[in-house]
């Protein structure tokens, strides 16, 4: 029996769009299924269902503050939700077509709108309303925006992009190079380059400043309908068609690694905001996590196996806390291959010497032992401090108290034979 998959699994149609919160925590996903889904990034579980629009759901974003998003439809609205109480805030309504593209402003006050209906809306996400109405000769497919949020892009069916003043609605410039319509952008952290995906199966990487193209990427298997830039706009991922997840070196030109993602489609991709995962969203109504270092998968299963799970049944104070090391890793050395290395004999072990297992760079060629000390210190600090590069989400455990439990279950648990 094959491995249970710790994909994200629960939507009932194509995902089309992904976010990721502000601090890592969270993942947002759109689908046909005229629902969005919030996710715990680290241990790929559904928090809750966003259930309210009459159509497909095409775009997603969170807002800056992390407990507010934005959802777009192919029902010509946008949902403004409160994550907590996963309830709607405001309905944005004035689009006469089904909405493709969204973009937040980095202060978190505005929103842009890309339709088919030919125009980019802008709104004031405070008072819910729109605030401007550029009007455009071809069906908006992506939006951004760039320069400080001083500026809109758009692309569109046309093959063109087009920026705009956020201000006046008056255009500063047009960028042309691809062949055919825009499928996605994605708009640099400084806000000074921009990447565009396209049918014509070209990725390419433009300054806005002086409205030129920078480089083209035509080494792509087929169309390609999702792109981003990584947090530190050194390097990008795209994807689309053949389900193959692409991460490029945007100085040289080359790509750094090649995944078979997917069987189906990808639509949209993101980064990790520590730029260590990849996410992708599928056609097959599965989301994924990448690390990229490496290009495994990350997060199989514990639950839907028949291994022991003695951390269900136990009364130690640290035991609910290893649920989330179960996802990952399997207590017996013969156990079910999972994403990360067996915990049998994890102390006193060297760091790094689990034979077979594909460790990232961060745990090879290191010289130490996993112990009450280090272990502390990996789950005190988070993995992403403890160990730059690691294939580990960002767990931490701020409370000393109960890090103290855990860790001492953990040398009861990975000691002791599984019952």
């Amino acid at each position: 029996m094959a491995p249970a998959n710790a994909d994200m699994v629960g939507h009932g149609g194509m995902v089309r769009a992904i976010d990721v919160s502000p601090d890592g925590a969270r993942v947002l996903t759109g689908s046909f299924d005229f629902t969005a889904r919030l996710w715990d990034f680290v241990e790929q579980t559904e928090i809750g269902v966003l259930d309210a629009h009459a159509g497909p759901v095409t775009n997603v974003a969170f807002l800056p503050d992390g407990a507010r998003a934005l959802t777009t439809s192919d029902d010509k609205t946008a949902i403004l939700w409160d994550l907590k109480t996963l309830k709607p805030l405001k309905r944005l309504i004035g689009h006469g077509h089904k909405i493709m593209g969204l973009a937040v402003s980095a202060d978190g006050r505005l929103a842009a709108t890309g339709s088919w209906d030919k125009t980019v809306r802008l709104w004031d996400l405070a008072q819910g309303k729109e605030t401007l109405v550029i009007r455009h000769s071809s069906p908006i497919n992506a939006v951004a925006f760039a320069a400080g949020g001083k500026r809109v892009v758009a692309g569109d069916h046309d093959g063109k992009i087009r920026v705009w003043d956020v201000e006046t609605g008056r255009i500063q410039g047009t960028l042309e190079g691809h062949e055919m319509g825009i499928t996605q952008i994605s708009v640099s952290a400084d806000g000074t380059q921009l990447l565009s995906a396209s049918i014509d199966e070209t990725l390419r990487l433009w300054d806005l400043r002086t409205m030129t193209e920078i480089k083209a990427f035509k080494e792509n298997d087929g169309q390609i309908y999702a792109v981003a830039f990584s947090p530190d706009g050194k390097s990008a991922l795209s994807a689309g068609r053949y389900g193959y997840l692409v991460q490029w070196d945007l100085v040289t030109g080359q790509s750094l690694r090649t995944i078979r993602a997917h069987e189906a489609i990808i639509w949209a991709v993101r980064f990790s905001p520590d730029g260590r995962f990849g996410l992708t969203a599928s056609s097959d109504e599965l989301v994924r996590v990448w690390h990229l270092k490496t290009g495994d998968r990350i997060g199989l299963a514990a639950e839907g196996d028949d291994e022991p799970k003695p951390w269900l049944k136990s009364d130690h104070p640290g035991a609910p806390l290893f649920k989330k090391c179960a996802r990952c890793h399997s207590l017996s050395a013969n156990g079910r291959r999972r994403s990360g290395p067996h915990l049998s004999g994890l102390f006193g072990r060297p760091a790094g010497s689990v034979e077979g297992y594909n460790y990232s760079a961060a745990l090879t060629g290191v010289d130490f032992q996993w112990n009450e000390k280090t272990l502390f210190q990996l789950f005190d600090q988070g993995p992403d401090k403890y160990l730059p590069g690691t294939k580990m989400p960002v767990q931490r455990v701020t409370d000393a108290g109960k890090l103290t439990q855990f860790v001492d279950y953990l040398k009861e648990i990975t000691r002791a034979p599984v019952q």
